[in-house]
């Protein structure tokens, strides 16, 4: 997306529309989708770590979800209560498994961006400035910040929130009921850095990918590798931003050894990938993001 398109797109806060962050998050799916290398991870030309699915899975799973994320912006503007949004969530995910024969494509982008664009649609509803990072944790934090504490302490039956649990990691959950501080903190800074370096967008995008495997504590990664897993592919990430990141001009071919080496290793840094798409999706939506 140029800087002129970005512009249009953050339009003072009342109008940006349930329908406009909705959209957003569609087309962030996308940005995140179709980055490549991406190491472990599904994009256009291959399937990374993953025997069950591939772009096309995706973009059925994408089509599905077009409607959820601007539903889930209304409740949030109408101040619906987590439960509510938690059965929008849980809806979402029975059309993404019908649209995909019953593979998980995106169930923590279901979570995430649906928060995120619950959170907006409360934050442009009481904002007359437009739409900045801080209102979006804000709004998270004192609409249902509560609730999401609560349902982190809940015993997960998920695979990667076992995961976390049995590792004494920071769950999705979790990380959820702290108002994201690794998109917020880590991952959005990274993205602003690298377009104001010059990166291209995909190159922008990759460094911010690295940048968030270097320090979530990916419940993905857990669930396939267990510990020693997660910090490999933290090591891994850290020395690729060490070693000057996207920046260099071997950084796709570097980005890509790791990834065959993720796949040798069957890891998939699926948290991150939802971390990255809601770190475009903040850059469509917001202003100084």
């Amino acid at each position: 997306m140029t800087s002129s398109a970005q512009s249009r797109s953050r339009q003072a806060g009342q109008a940006l529309t349930c329908a406009a962050l909705g959209q957003a998050a569609t087309l962030a799916l996308h940005d995140e989708l179709s980055l490549t290398p991406k190491p472990g991870l599904v994009t256009l030309v291959d399937s990374g770590s993953h025997r069950d699915m591939d772009a096309h899975t995706f973009m059925r799973s994408i089509f599905a979800l077009r409607r959820y994320f601007a539903q889930i912006a209304e409740a949030g503007r109408q101040g619906a209560h987590f439960a509510v949004l938690e059965r929008c969530g849980l809806q979402a995910e029975a059309r993404m498994q019908a649209a995909t024969g019953g593979i998980n494509t995106h169930r923590g982008a279901i979570f995430m961006l649906g928060l995120l664009c619950a959170s907006a649609g409360a934050a442009t509803r009481e904002c007359g400035d437009g739409l900045r990072p801080a209102h979006l944790r804000e709004s998270l934090q004192r609409h249902w910040g509560p609730a999401l504490d609560q349902r982190s302490q809940r015993v997960s039956t998920l695979p990667g929130g076992m995961a976390a649990r049995r590792l004494g990691l920071r769950s999705a959950s979790k990380e959820a009921a702290l108002a994201f501080p690794v998109l917020f903190e880590t991952a959005l800074p990274a993205l602003h850095s690298a377009v104001a370096r010059g990166l291209t967008p995909q190159r922008a995008r990759l460094d911010t990918l690295f940048h968030i495997m270097a320090v979530l504590e990916d419940s993905n990664l857990a669930q396939r590798g267990g510990l020693a897993g997660l910090r490999h592919a933290q090591r891994s990430a850290q020395r690729f931003l060490a070693e000057g990141g996207a920046q260099r001009p071997d950084a796709l071919v570097r980005a890509q050894a790791i990834g065959d080496d993720f796949v040798q290793r069957r890891l998939s840094p699926g948290g991150a990938a939802d971390t990255l798409a809601a770190a475009c999706w903040l850059q469509r939506v917001c202003e100084n993001a």
